[in-house]
């Protein structure tokens, strides 16, 4: 004879992911959030050119204050792609998007601050190897 395995009782919590967001409240907090992010990303390349500026030519204090930026930015943009993620795990998809958006546009942003970057402070030449000797002859031999 078999017995009859009884029903688990509904679980009273719920997981944010269990069931999908409503249209109005994911729209709502898509537009907020990213307004907010917006704002926050004006106002910290505000500060940051403000530091810029307050160097006044001085070189290293423009470079460290660009290389702050650079750093900043990078943790921005893994905050954003965190926030991506949670959305999507609360399967809140306009967040989502409009995160993935933000983040988009925030990586090219870091990707052309780090090209200027890499243009502006090329790397220095390779020094020679122990053994080189250079040629001045002209003949392309050396002896």
């Amino acid at each position: 004879m078999t017995q009859v395995l009884h029903e688990h009782p509904p679980r009273h919590h719920r997981w944010p992911w269990s069931n999908r967001t409503s249209r109005a409240s994911d729209v709502l907090a898509a537009i907020a959030l990213f307004i907010g992010e917006a704002a926050f990303f004006a106002w910290s390349m505000f500060t940051s050119g403000m530091e810029g500026w307050a160097a006044q030519g001085d070189r290293d204090k423009i470079d460290a204050a660009t290389l702050a930026n650079i750093a900043w930015m990078e943790n921005f943009l893994y905050v954003l792609l965190a926030l991506a993620g949670l959305a999507a795990l609360s399967r809140a998809p306009w967040t989502a998007v409009s995160h993935l958006i933000a983040a988009g546009l925030v990586f090219t942003l870091l990707t052309g601050m780090q090209h200027e970057w890499d243009r502006t402070h090329p790397a220095p030449a390779p020094t020679p190897r122990a053994g080189y000797s250079p040629c001045y002859s002209g003949s392309g031999t050396c002896s």
